[in-house]
């Protein structure tokens, strides 16, 4: 999988995922989707994650590469 494959999977994942809520009291739950923006930031927000992990996992240098270029991609989307 490419960079821009991999941005492009994860953005729309996460714009795809939905929350709840209500209006005023007593109304009904309203369900909405994130968004496509939201989704941007989302997993924006996740590959950040991955990146700066604070020597929890040690990465190759093609893995580093990897995350840093899906990253790139997602913010020219």
């Amino acid at each position: 999988m490419t960079p821009k494959e991999k941005a492009e999977e994860l953005v729309d994942m996460m714009s795809k995922q939905t929350y709840k809520y209500q209006e005023y009291a007593g109304a009904r739950y309203t369900t909405c989707e994130i968004g496509y923006e939201g989704g941007k930031k989302c997993a924006l927000i996740a590959v950040n994650e991955i990146l700066n992990n604070d020597g929890f996992v040690e990465f190759d240098q093609y893995l580093t590469e990897f995350w840093g270029e899906v990253k790139q991609e997602i913010e020219k989307l």
